[in-house]
């Protein structure tokens, strides 16, 4: 991995260096991609990051994946209330990424994100971090990313669904709806979006657990909401909310009509990569 992929081809075939590799030529990304544990371990998800990493390749960003020194943020320790185990894992990452001089990270995760940039300051941990949703963003206002030359998405309505740590925590809005915006589609909202947005029922550990007693699931709520807008994609930025929506539309039986596609994953197809 002497050098890194050029831009030329879009059959380039995708190179992922570590950090460790870099380090071992004297060598220093441009970003840190934080993949995450849900990146890196849920099959679905895993294509999100694959997604993630074709659009970096594509547009020349020189990056690095930690591999397998990447632990979890702490954040799912943390909403269920065991700061001390929170405080381990923090740590941990800390002392790795301050070891590579790590100054920019972008991640695929709305919760790394948020424990990253709101959470680790506070512990040592200062660094620049960006959502990946940002990241497509200004590389579409910069012209790096056209949406022109891939899938079209002519036709299909898009309904966008806010997480929570992205939209209500950090207030990002309007950097995901970008990458749909200028795609020649239909962009429709649901009643409950932006900083009005519902929970995919995900949040503060839940993912990990049971649902506790209640009228219904939260995630069953919003995917009806989902069907109500008519949409043929409800279009994510989180891995989290991928996987309750997926069971949310699995739900009302609604898979062949309704597909669930993160934002990276609709740049990518977009600009044939």
């Amino acid at each position: 991995m002497d050098n890194f992929p050029s831009t030329d081809s879009k059959n380039e075939p995708l190179v992922v260096p570590t950090m460790a590799e870099l380090a071992a030529k004297g060598q220093q990304p441009d970003i840190l991609f934080w993949v995450g544990c849900a990146g890196s371990f849920d099959e679905r998800a895993q294509r999100i990051t694959i997604a993630i990493c074709k659009i970096l390749q594509h547009v020349g960003i020189r990056y690095a994946v930690l591999g397998t020194e990447e632990s979890c943020t702490g954040d799912p320790a943390k909403r269920a209330g065991n700061e001390f185990l929170f405080q381990m894992q923090a740590f941990t990452a800390i002392e790795v990424l301050n070891s590579y001089s790590i100054k920019k990270i972008v991640t695929g995760c709305p919760h790394c994100f948020n424990t990253l940039k709101n959470e680790y300051p506070g512990l040592g941990g200062n660094y620049e971090v960006i959502h990946h949703s940002e990241l497509i963003q200004g590389l579409i206002n910069e012209g790096r990313l056209t949406q022109a030359d891939g899938e079209s998405f002519k036709g299909k309505k898009i309904t966008f669904h806010d997480p929570c740590y992205l939209g209500r925590g950090n207030k990002i809005y309007e950097a995901p709806r970008k990458a749909l915006e200028v795609l020649d589609a239909d962009l429709v909202e649901m009643k409950r979006c932006k900083s009005n947005g519902l929970c995919c029922g995900a949040g503060g550990a839940q993912l990990f657990k049971e649902p506790e007693p209640g009228h219904r699931d939260i995630n069953i709520e919003r995917a009806e909401e989902i069907i109500n807008t008519r949409a043929d994609i409800v279009a994510v930025s989180c891995p989290f909310c991928m996987t309750m929506l997926r069971d949310g539309i699995k739900h009302f039986e609604k898979e062949p009509e309704i597909t669930v596609l993160d934002i990276a994953e609709i740049t990518a197809k977009a600009n044939n990569l």
